[in-house]
């Protein structure tokens, strides 16, 4: 074929024989972990990303990387909140395989050169999330665990046997006999890019999510959903696009700015959210107020902005230690990138609260993938946000995302070479599918607004973003079938297929959220029917009840995900029983216990330890104790109490 380069894939039968051929196409931490494994397997390793290597989206992130690494935590604990976070809709599975393995591949990072936060005296600095019972969150650098893993990986892979193409675009996968045989790019940094083939006996997308479909996003301009797009064109399995994750604190973007994230640890750390009359107004809406899951928080705060004319709300770390010399020290020693870009734009947060808006941020759906990567179509592996295994449901758990990038890609790495040899796959009929976008119509028709990547994004924030209803939603796909329509049916350059991408993905995701018409996790339809979901009781689905209190209930959903090729039974909610009351009692004074925090205890039981602790609640670790030392959660010393 004219304008490539490149031969065609070995055949099937000595594919294998000098290694198997794979390219790896990302360069965050899921890509490059499946590098180095698919390198330490035996194969031959091609890695080819969009910008330069070092730019992936695992750089950006702030928050950590969770895992249980603490002799007082539990796999069963994290499996419990991640359930909880994906609000039925995750694999229960995929979900013990993360915590599981998760700290095996966080021991492999500090061995391949991530140094993680410590204390004075050698130990895991512990960092608390939203949503987790623990606090199991890792950091590097105070706030730029991303950028730690990020160089030392990339180091790695330098120094490995592996081939590195930057500046290289998926224009698509190539797909001969119904398998995937290579990938179709453009390479180069400028107006004339050269479109090159690369074959392979195996593909593994790590491309990153679809950030770029909305107007506000935390994810860097490379986000724009390629691998998602490429994948449904060589006819993949994609499932949950609907689940797109806001984040609720958001420095808002300007001409001169761009947004910028401020990781939930901060919140961990004890900094509270407030409307305009400095009201906290997370306290009455959630028991875990601002470490609630991110879905209600964020919802949340946009309803308090729209009850005052848009303007955002404000995060007030200002109380974090008892004057602002000290606050001042803290912030620039734990959140030091952080804190720079607030500074820079004028504020000191340490004197004065800070205006936080949501932002998109992270896509829980994705190419529907089983526990070792491989997706609908032989010989394409899909591992990172761009893939979806199953581990978060509805609504990803904080910091599960670094870790799921590290366990899945290890995972896909080490099975690829294995798979090559035997030419087996699954059924593609085993994995699950959401609702198809219809295809572009033949002649565009009338379309109000003419397009633009501005258009869609504005579109797509309106019409299906942190709230939606079927209105919406069915103007957003009108609007897009007729864009997808007109003249982008044969993009030239980069930023053309960029555009294509976006409004495919844009079609799915609109399609996959109306055809969900209930609420579940980062899915909030404001036209939701009631009671849409059934419940059962705790140990008749796929959880068991070792990891769920006894007076919960698991919730089950419509459909499950995938399982190594095979049909899976539905996923499973946690959701509580009928609590008890609550009372408030002040949490005691420690020395970085933030202002405002409040002890949640059923009434009648304070001062209990976990064997007096009523059924249905699960102990949370509140800050420090006066001395400074960590509480004990086994012994339930200073706990907070809540509802799972």
């Amino acid at each position: 074929m004219s304008g490539f380069s490149g031969g065609a894939p070995a055949g099937a039968g000595d594919r294998a024989a000098d290694g198997a051929a794979v390219v790896v196409v990302g360069s965050g931490i899921a890509g490059l972990t499946a590098a180095l494994h698919a390198v330490a397997s035996g194969c031959r390793v091609t890695l080819v990303t969009k910008d330069a290597l070092e730019h992936a989206n695992t750089r950006f992130a702030q928050g950590g990387i969770a895992g249980v690494m603490f002799d007082d935590d539990s796999a069963a604990a994290h499996l419990r909140d991640t359930l909880v976070a994906g609000a039925g809709l995750s694999d229960p599975e995929a979900a013990r395989v993360l915590v599981d393995e998760g700290p095996a591949r966080i021991r492999e990072l500090i061995a391949w050169g991530v140094a993680f936060d410590r204390e004075p005296a050698g130990g895991f600095v512990k960092g608390l999330e939203a949503a987790h019972s623990y606090p199991r969150v890792l950091h590097a650098g105070g706030d730029a665990t991303g950028s730690a893993i990020e160089r030392a990986l990339v180091a790695r892979v330098r120094a490995a046997a592996v081939r590195i193409v930057e500046q290289a675009f998926l224009r698509d996968l190539v797909v001969e006999a119904g398998r995937i045989v290579g990938v179709d790019l453009l390479v180069g940094d400028g107006s004339a890019p050269v479109r090159e083939r690369i074959a392979a006996d195996a593909v593994i997308l790590a491309t990153g999510g679809a950030g770029q479909l909305y107007a506000h996003t935390t994810n860097p301009p490379v986000a724009t959903g390629d691998g998602i797009a490429a994948a449904l064109r060589a006819g993949a399995a994609v499932v949950d696009l609907e689940f797109v994750q806001f984040h609720p604190t958001v420095l808002p973007g300007s001409a001169a700015e761009a947004p910028f994230l401020v990781s939930e640890a901060v919140r961990g750390e004890g900094a509270v959210l407030r409307d305009e009359q400095g009201r906290r107004f997370m306290l009455e809406v959630h028991p875990d107020a601002e470490l609630a899951p991110r879905d209600v928080v964020a919802r949340t705060i946009a309803e308090v902005m729209a009850a005052q004319d848009g303007r955002p709300v404000l995060l007030d770390a200002t109380g974090l230690r008892p004057t602002r010399k000290q606050t001042t020290a803290f912030l620039a020693a734990r959140f030091p990138t952080i804190d720079a870009a607030v500074r820079e734009r004028g504020d000191d947060w340490a004197r004065e609260p800070i205006a936080v808006t949501p932002a998109a941020h992270y896509l829980m759906g994705g190419v529907t993938t089983d526990l070792s990567g491989r997706t609908s179509v032989p010989d394409l592996y899909a591992v990172g946000e761009v893939a979806r295994t199953g581990v978060h449901g509805a609504n990803r758990l904080a910091s599960n995302s670094l870790l799921e990038g590290a366990v899945f890609g290890a995972r896909a790495g080490d099975a690829v070479a294995a798979d090559v040899r035997s030419g087996a796959w699954p059924d593609p009929a085993g994995f699950a599918r959401g609702a198809a976008a219809p295809p572009p119509p033949a002649e565009s028709g009338a379309v109000g607004v003419p397009f633009s990547r501005a258009a869609l994004q504005e579109l797509m924030w309106r019409d299906a973003g942190l709230v939606r209803d079927a209105p919406g939603l069915a103007h957003a796909a009108s609007v897009i079938a007729g864009w997808r329509g007109r003249a982008l049916a044969t993009p030239v350059a980069e930023a053309d297929h960029e555009d294509a991408n976006l409004l495919q993905v844009a079609a799915a995701l609109v399609a996959a959220a109306l055809a969900r018409p209930e609420s579940v996790g980062a899915h909030t339809r404001r036209d939701a029917p009631a009671g849409r979901m059934q419940e059962i009781r705790t140990g008749t689905a796929d959880l068991g009840p070792e990891t769920a209190p006894s007076g919960s209930v698991l919730r089950q959903s419509s459909h499950g995900p995938a399982r190594d090729g095979a049909a899976a039974p539905p996923a499973a909610e946690l959701v509580p029983a009928a609590p008890e009351p609550l009372v408030a009692a002040p949490e005691p004074a420690g020395r970085d216990a933030p202002a405002g925090r409040m002890q949640e205890i059923p009434a009648g039981t304070a001062d209990f330890g976990p064997e007096t602790a009523p059924p249905e609640s699960v102990l949370l670790q509140s800050s420090r104790d006066p001395d400074g030392a960590t509480p004990d959660r086994v012994r339930g010393d200073r706990a907070e109490v809540t509802a799972c």
